[in-house]
């Protein structure tokens, strides 16, 4: 029988949309041929990719597995049931959401799960290396919410406990969130929790930079210190764009409740395909080796960065990320990020705390191992990014474009070497 109205075409993307199909080339080439540094990015494998844009973007599920408003959720429930039960495994934790749609929201959910409008919260404040949704003022989290802020010492770059208690004592927040986006140590969950029981506040862990050094063994886990858990599925865990909120039993039904329906309707189905996929890979003995030699390889950078004479946020790292201050090297973040990406090397400038500079025109730099080791890189290779990195901001500084040009040679050879996983 004849259709009654045409189909949707059956092209590929380089017939239906070339000028975007040109542009996915291009990224594919330029994440090729150039290393990422930035701390929060990596490759996925051609699995996590394949399990991303797979069918099941073509389905609909509000609810949770068992109750859903929508009938043919036969398959989408044992999706989502193997997700969260690698999850639970992965982390040992006694349960898990893997359906809020990235970190953003999650974190929300937990406010939504547990705060009313006005109640205190309590986190790092942004230019100490803070998210925004841990209460800073031009999010949502700090507009609606009582924020109090902590930050970390002048003197060491690092969390001063004492400074945080005497903090929580006085303001009594009712959530407490340690973690952030530009921390270079190991979080001491131990003693946030302490401080979170002296005041009856809920300790929130935020692991989404670290989640898979902690699923590696690489970084101490939270688990048994704090009862709520929010991480991102991407950055070191090597897994989509997406998000998990875990937690003890005693905190599951309000998370839950707070994520669907309180804050959004179904949930992307591909991406929690994606997600059991790298919650499966993070289980294999070469996940934690990866994992190691992420930190191994943050260290050694760092400590080549420091014979150079480079002044970095509490003198090293413990993990993935390294937070340099340029002010001793005459030029401003934002400057020496953009020599590097011309050089072929991709980091982000990030404010360093106590900053005079402002957020958009800052003093620091962040970068991180997470993608080079993806690519197999080791200690070697760290030395030879150290020495690209000082040449690459020594060659901007004297504004020699054609030694930026000889520097993105270099790097692309480099990079040849050791093909991106993934693509």
């Amino acid at each position: 029988m004849a259709n009654h109205f045409p189909l949707i075409p059956d092209t590929t993307l380089d017939e239906k949309d070339p000028d975007l199909f040109a542009l996915l080339c291009k990224e594919e080439e330029r994440q090729r041929d150039k290393l990422p540094l930035i701390p929060s990015e990596n490759y996925v494998s051609k699995a996590v990719r394949e399990a991303t844009g797979s069918v099941l973007t073509n389905k609909y599920s509000e609810g949770y597995p068992g109750k859903r408003y929508y009938e043919g959720q036969q398959l989408i429930d044992q999706v989502e049931e193997l997700a969260i039960n690698r999850a639970k495994g992965v982390f040992g934790v006694d349960h898990a959401n893997v359906q809020p749609y990235s970190g953003s929201p999650a974190n929300l959910a937990i406010y939504a799960a547990f705060l009313n409008p006005g109640d205190t919260v309590m986190g790092m404040a942004l230019p100490m290396g803070g998210h925004l949704t841990h209460g800073w003022n031009v999010s949502v989290t700090g507009g609606w919410f009582r924020s109090v802020q902590y930050g970390v010492s002048k003197q060491t770059g690092r969390i001063d406990f004492d400074e945080v208690r005497v903090l929580a004592k006085r303001e009594r927040p009712k959530l407490l969130f340690c973690g952030g986006t530009a921390i270079p140590r190991q979080i001491d969950f131990a003693a946030f929790a302490e401080i979170a029981k002296e005041i009856d506040a809920i300790l929130v862990a935020d692991i989404a930079h670290i989640a898979g050094l902690i699923a590696g063994g690489a970084h101490p886990s939270p688990v048994g210190h704090a009862p709520i858990l929010s991480t991102t599925t991407h950055k070191t865990l090597r897994g989509p764009r997406g998000a998990m909120l875990m937690s003890t039993q005693a905190y599951a039904q309000s998370l839950d409740k707070a994520v669907f329906p309180g804050l959004q309707g179904g949930p992307h189905n591909h991406t929690t395909a994606a997600i059991a996929v790298c919650l499966h890979e993070a289980t294999q003995p070469a996940f934690r080796a990866y994992a190691r030699q992420v930190v191994k390889n943050a260290q050694v950078l760092a400590e080549e960065l420091l014979d150079r004479d480079y002044d970095l946020i509490s003198g090293g790292t413990d993990n993935h990320l390294i937070l340099i201050d340029l002010t001793n090297k005459g030029i401003i973040g934002k400057q020496a990020a953009r020599a590097l990406d011309k050089s072929g090397i991709i980091s982000n400038y990030n404010t360093i705390p106590y900053d005079p500079r402002k957020p958009f025109n800052p003093s620091g730099l962040r970068i991180g191992t997470p993608a080079v080791t993806s690519r197999g890189m080791g200690e070697a290779e760290m030395r030879v990014i150290a020495r690209y990195i000082d040449k690459a901001i020594e060659a901007a500084k004297r504004g020699s474009e054609m030694e930026l040009d000889r520097i993105a040679m270099a790097v692309a050879d480099l990079a040849k070497q050791f093909p991106a996983p993934g693509l």
